[in-house]
């Protein structure tokens, strides 16, 4: 099966030459999100808003594209601090309840805008 890179709704445009998603092989790829408000708002100031937000937006992306949290089997997360680790948990716990997906998470030197503390890229599965 060929890479398809399907339209999203929900979700903020890429801010540089990539695509929110490509899918291939039953797999769905979505790229890093920071928390940037696609109806633009503002970016919290604190690591629980941003990561709320981020995990809100990836949300929007499964559901445009007929998924949920369930599907999703890999998530990487890049903290600007990892320092914030146990707050993260606290929130991405609410989003991944039963059987969480695996997980890589590690300190980012910086992340792509002023102010970011968390990005989250996804895997899921068809």
């Amino acid at each position: 099966m060929p890479k398809t890179v399907p339209r999203v709704a929900g979700a903020p445009p890429p801010v540089g030459p990539y695509s929110v998603a490509t899918e291939a092989n039953g797999f769905v790829f979505i790229s890093g999100q920071v928390a940037f408000d696609p109806a633009g708002g503002a970016t919290p100031d604190d690591l629980r808003g941003q990561t709320k937000l981020v995990l809100e937006n990836i949300g929007a992306i499964l559901g445009s594209l007929g998924l949920h949290y369930t599907d999703v089997v890999k998530t990487t997360v890049f903290l600007a601090d990892i320092g914030d680790f146990s707050a993260f948990n606290q929130v991405y716990a609410g989003y991944f309840e039963n059987e969480p997906p695996a997980r890589t998470t590690v300190q980012a030197g910086a992340l792509p805008g002023a102010g970011l503390k968390v990005e989250i890229d996804v895997v899921a599965a068809r």
